[in-house]
């Protein structure tokens, strides 16, 4: 019977003894809440959105060939052509949808390479699916080669007294997007030839602004 009783005991702390390296059970409701983190201005220097992990390769400039620019141009004049159509309309009308459309945001697809410290930009393409509203657009680019980011317009809003008011540069929406997705850059035009670029790092953080070449 004492045999028993010490091959149970020895059964037992075999049992309740935990390997080396496992993570110990925490039970339920025993983790701690979760807090919001507050980021800078993202025209600050130091703004940065840390990803999972690196991905990009290194680049200190993006050039913009200006051919590039001047197709980006053509696409930005066409969609927001009737700019100064705002008479008896303000931001609140637009944003319901309760007023005519004077302008529309546009995404398109940007392929290229990098090459040393420099991301050249040789393409622009259409966003596959797009869906273009007055202060919002949707579209796919994962059916595009060599695919390096996305750029999208700024349309003109409306202000209290019928003018048109530019948001200038990107948005903190614009760079919080730009950093849960695999693009290497983003770009914004905002009025004609009026360009804001933002970029990954090697680390996988967002820069902006960044250095922008017009070649």
């Amino acid at each position: 019977m004492r045999a028993l009783v010490v091959a149970a005991l020895a059964c037992g702390a075999l049992l309740g003894r935990r390997e080396k390296g496992e993570v110990p059970a925490v039970p339920y409701g025993r983790f701690g809440s979760h807090r919001t983190v507050h980021l800078p201005s993202p025209f600050s220097p130091s703004f940065t959105v840390l990803l999972p992990s690196p991905f990009s390769p290194p680049f200190v400039v993006v050039v913009l060939p200006a051919r590039i620019r001047a197709m980006m141009s053509a696409v930005w004049i066409q969609n927001n052509r009737h700019w100064d159509e705002l008479a008896g309309v303000n931001t609140l009308t637009q944003l319901l949808g309760t007023a005519k459309p004077t302008q529309r945001e546009y995404l398109g697809c940007l392929a290229g390479d990098v090459a040393h410290d420099t991301l050249w930009v040789r393409e622009l393409l259409s966003a596959d699916h797009l869906r273009q509203l007055q202060f919002a657009v949707a579209g796919n680019c994962t059916q595009v080669d060599r695919l390096v980011g996305t750029w999208h317009t700024h349309p003109y809003r409306a202000g209290p007294d019928g003018r048109a008011l530019k948001e200038r540069g990107l948005s903190a929406l614009d760079l919080e997007t730009f950093a849960a997705a695999r693009d290497l850059i983003t770009v914004v035009m905002w009025d004609m030839d009026s360009i804001d670029v933002a970029a990954k790092a090697p680390d996988g953080s967002v820069r902006h602004p960044v250095p922008l070449s017009l070649r």
